[in-house]
Order: C-alpha cells, then structure tokens, then sequence
C-alpha cells in the first residue's frame, strides 16, 4: 500500500498516530504538495478531490479522507480504536467535532495563504475561529471524560486538532479557557506516536 501525504497535514497526522499505535507495517510513504487550487496531479489520479491522505491499495480503489483509512487500517490492524458500540458513536462524534476543527482551521490558513489580500473578508475568517471556539468549548466540557478514558480515534483526532491549532493558529491560545483540555492534551501529547509525528517548522 502507499499512503500519499505530507507532514504538515494535520489529517495525515491522524492516520500516521494510528499506524504508529497499532504497529502496523508495509505502508510505503509518498511525499506530496499542493493547494486546492494547484494539487498535486499523481493525489488528483487516485483521489477526484485533491486531498490527501490517500490511501493505494493493492486489492482495491484507494481510499481517501482520513476518517475512511483510519477505519479501515484500524480494521486491518485488528484494534480497537473505534470501539463497540455504544460508545462508537461518541468515539465517531468527538472524531468529526475534531475534524471540524481542522476543517475551519484549515480554511483560516488558506484565506491568509491563497487568497489575494484585497480578497480577504476578516468576518470570514472569525467565523471559522468561532467554530473552533465552540468546538473547543464542548471538549472541555461534555466529551473530556471521553477524552480521559480509553485510547480512541476521538482522542487521536483530538490531540492532532489542537497540535495543528499551536503549529497554525498558536497567536489565539487555545488554551485559555480551557484549562481540563490543556491539561489532558498536555499528557496525551507525550505518547510516543503524537512525538513521533510533530509537523515541521
């Protein structure tokens, strides 16, 4: 299999913690760049959106948004990160409350990164920081016994959202506010895989 990526990719992040924690093997990594005005063409040829990760498989079409290859890798590991339900259910929505996050996040970079600057709308990009500030105050308060208990995806994808928040957005301290989630993240930031996959730069 080859996992298209790149190690600024905060969804890549999400799939590379996965494979660190299961100890899956066989995975060859192809580097890619691009913007969603520009991608990459060899990402464009597997996956009709652009983005990455993108899973190549051997057996089968390749698989593309993060939360379809965490499943599926989790699956072929034989773990237990997406759990039995019912507590799937929490495990996928604290997973998309995460993802989301990333989502607004992401859009905030490229309107400051792609978008040519008489083009910018300020309003814009608070709306999508309004997001994540909601976003940020349903961790601290309704999922952070979630968060405390057993390893998941929630918590993977969680911990990758605010690493990508401090590696983007660190001006708008997250944190305050937030003190339960700080201090969770704080731990869970020291596991071996979360170390392992720190964006560049």
């Amino acid at each position: 299999m080859k996992l298209y990526h790149s190690p600024t990719s905060p969804y890549v992040r999400k799939v590379m913690v996965l494979i660190a924690e299961t100890g899956l093997s066989g995975i060859e990594m192809v580097a890619v760049s691009g913007t969603p005005i520009a991608p990459d063409a060899g990402v464009v040829e597997r996956n009709p959106l652009g983005k990455i990760p993108a899973l190549e498989r051997d057996d089968g079409p390749t698989l593309y948004d993060s939360r379809v290859i965490c499943q599926f890798l989790n699956a072929r590991a034989g773990a237990e990160l997406y759990p039995a339900a019912p507590r799937l259910w929490d495990t996928l929505t604290v997973e998309a409350t995460a993802d989301g996050m990333l989502d607004a996040a992401l859009l905030m970079v490229y309107e400051s990164r792609i978008r040519p600057e008489d083009k910018r709308y300020a309003p814009w990009v608070e709306g999508q920081w309004t997001k994540i500030a909601r976003a940020l105050d349903v961790l601290e308060t309704r999922w952070i016994d979630h968060l405390n208990a057993q390893l998941d995806m929630g918590q993977i994808a969680t911990a990758c959202a605010l690493g990508y928040l401090d590696f983007r957005h660190a001006s708008r301290n997250w944190r305050k506010g937030h003190a339960r989630l700080a201090e969770w993240e704080a731990g869970f930031s020291e596991r071996a895989s979360l170390r392992a996959t720190v964006p560049p730069g």
